[in-house]
C-alpha cells in the first residue's frame, strides 16, 4: 500500500508546482525562439523569401518583423510603414493589394490601379495628363496586367496601319503614355509613313525630280505634321521679279510631291 502512494504524492505534488509556475509566469517556462525554429512550421514563407526577398532576405530575419509568436502576440503581423517610409508611396495603405511581404518585388495586379501606380510612375501620369488620348481613359494596369514590369504589344488592342508593319514598328513614332504626339528619327523609313500617307509617297516616287530620292522625314522632320519651308534648303532660286509675283512655291509647282509638273 505505502509503495503505490508514495509516486501518487509526488506526482500530485509536481503538478500542482507546475501549476504555481504557470500561473506565475516564470520565466523557467518562457521558450526562447529562434530564427531556425520558424521554418520547422512555416516552411512556404522561408522559400520564397530565398527565391524572392530582395531586401527582406539578407537585410531582416523573420524575428525583426514577427518579434512575437501567438498567442503571447495578439497581433505579430507589423505594419510595412513600421520600416518603409519617405516617399507618396510609402503612403499608400493597402499594401498586401499588391506586394507579398516574402517577395516583395513580385508585385500582382488587381482590381483597376492608377493612383496607386501614379506614387512611383509619375512621369508617365504627367505625360498622359499633358496630353490626353483613349489611353488616359483606362487604369494603369488594363495594360500593364497582372504582373509589374508586363507591357503589352501595341498590336493586341490597335491594327497596325498597314500589312507590312511589325509590332517594333508602333515605337518608332508613337510613345505609349502620349501616343497622339508623333516623334520620330530621321532615319525613320518611308514605308512607315506610307502606312498613311500612301498616295503621297506613290506621287514622289514617279516624280522625276530630286526630292524622290530624298527621304519623307527629311522634310517633314521630327514630329508630324512638320512640313519644311521650300526656302529651308532651295532658299529664293528664282529672278527675284519671280518670286514677288509668285510668293508661295505652290503657285507653279504643283506640290512638293510632284515638283516638275508646273502649272
Amino acid at each position: 500500500m505505502f509503495s503505490t502512494r508514495v509516486p501518487c504524492q509526488l506526482l500530485l505534488f509536481f503538478l500542482l508546482a507546475l501549476a504555481g509556475l504557470v500561473a506565475a509566469g516564470s520565466p523557467l517556462l518562457a521558450a526562447t525562439l529562434e530564427v531556425d525554429d520558424c521554418i520547422k512550421c512555416h516552411t512556404l514563407e522561408p522559400q520564397q523569401i530565398e527565391e524572392d526577398g530582395a531586401a527582406h532576405q539578407f537585410a531582416i530575419n523573420c524575428l525583426d518583423c514577427h518579434t512575437q509568436h501567438r498567442p503571447i502576440s495578439a497581433n505579430n503581423i507589423p505594419s510595412c510603414a513600421d520600416c518603409h517610409a519617405g516617399s507618396a508611396h510609402y503612403e499608400l495603405v493597402s499594401c498586401n493589394g499588391c506586394h507579398n511581404p516574402h517577395k516583395p518585388l513580385k508585385v500582382t495586379l488587381t482590381g483597376e490601379l492608377t493612383t496607386e501606380c501614379l506614387t512611383c510612375h509619375d512621369q508617365q501620369g504627367t505625360e498622359m495628363t499633358a496630353n490626353p488620348s483613349m489611353h488616359a481613359e483606362v487604369s494603369c494596369n488594363f495594360c500593364h496586367a497582372d504582373t509589374h514590369g508586363y507591357t503589352p504589344d501595341c498590336i493586341s488592342c490597335h491594327q497596325p496601319h498597314s500589312a507590312t508593319m511589325a509590332e517594333t514598328d508602333c515605337a518608332v513614332c508613337h510613345a505609349a503614355h502620349e501616343p497622339t504626339v508623333l516623334a520620330y528619327p530621321d532615319t525613320t523609313a518611308d514605308m512607315l509613313c506610307a502606312s498613311c500617307h500612301t498616295a503621297a509617297l506613290n506621287e514622289l516616287r514617279s516624280s522625276p525630280s530630286k526630292h524622290r530620292d530624298i527621304s519623307c522625314a527629311t522634310c517633314h522632320s521630327d514630329n508630324h505634321p512638320a512640313v519644311a519651308a521650300c526656302t529651308d534648303c532651295h532658299g529664293k532660286p528664282h529672278a527675284s521679279g519671280i518670286h514677288t509675283r509668285f510668293p508661295q512655291c505652290m503657285d507653279c509647282h504643283n506640290t512638293a510631291h510632284d515638283l516638275d509638273n508646273l502649272r
